[in-house]
């Protein structure tokens, strides 16, 4: 997935220090409702970030079988299939997470804790960061609940570029649930597009790709008449979402 973490080399260098050193909130209840985006154009951004997903390990996976067909290249044939391997986990992996945390999810109404970890470490096996899954395996996770749980672990772990740990938690209550991240390691930070999504706003200056999935997050939870709100500190970053029952 896109690296959302990476420095805005765009912003300057007092700016960086500033976001990184003070705590910074917000909150979806405060942010614009639908940062004037479409849903035409939310499902053009959204398909396109998951076809420039895709396209790496599809590439690979020609590339190890074009290899394969090539006579000049027998000797390469064990590499070739080893990338094949590698490239089409890479591609199952991809497709699992985006039709739960993206789209209709088959059938199912529920997801438990046991199975959306599954379905994030595995993304996490393509990532520096180390997920800490600090949930009860046996709650149970209804579709929105599912979508800002997997979204908000993909943000927490794209948010430590060189590696650290990013622990979920999440606890049930009468009003409803509360879903918590908290992301640590060197150079913890979300950049610019990443928090112009997260916080409802149109993408300014940067990439869409990068702006793309912290906004669905964000609409995920508006839909449901949630709050989100974020912390930044040096090297570490804090995230809660509250959906109501």
């Amino acid at each position: 997935m896109d690296d959302l973490s990476t420095p805005n080399l765009t912003r300057s260098d007092s700016e960086a220090t500033a976001q990184t050193s003070a705590p910074v909130e917000t909150d979806v209840d405060t942010a614009p409702a639908s940062a004037n985006i479409s849903s035409h154009d939310l499902a053009t951004q959204l398909v396109a970030k998951l076809c420039h997903d895709f396209i790496s390990p599809a590439g690979a996976i020609m590339s190890g079988l074009d290899l394969l067909e090539d006579p000049s290249a027998q000797d390469m044939k064990q590499e070739a299939l080893n990338l094949i391997a590698a490239s089409a986990k890479k591609m199952v992996t991809l497709v699992h997470f985006a039709r739960v945390a993206f789209g209709a999810a088959t059938s199912s109404e529920a997801f438990s804790g046991s199975q959306l970890e599954k379905i994030l470490g595995d993304m996490y096996s393509t990532m520096r960061a180390e997920l800490d899954f600090a949930i009860d395996p046996q709650m149970l996770f209804d579709k929105p609940a599912s979508r800002a749980l997997l979204n908000l672990g993909l943000l927490a772990g794209n948010s430590l570029p060189t590696g650290g740990k990013a622990k979920l938690e999440a606890v049930k209550s009468d009003d409803g649930m509360t879903i918590t991240a908290e992301s640590r390691g060197p150079r913890a930070r979300l950049k610019a597009e990443a928090i112009e999504g997260l916080t409802g706003l149109p993408l300014g200056d940067g990439l869409n790709g990068q702006w793309i999935q912290p906004h669905w997050l964000y609409s995920v939870v508006h839909e449901a008449r949630g709050t989100l709100d974020y912390t930044t500190d040096v090297d570490s970053l804090s995230f809660k979402i509250f959906l109501p029952a």
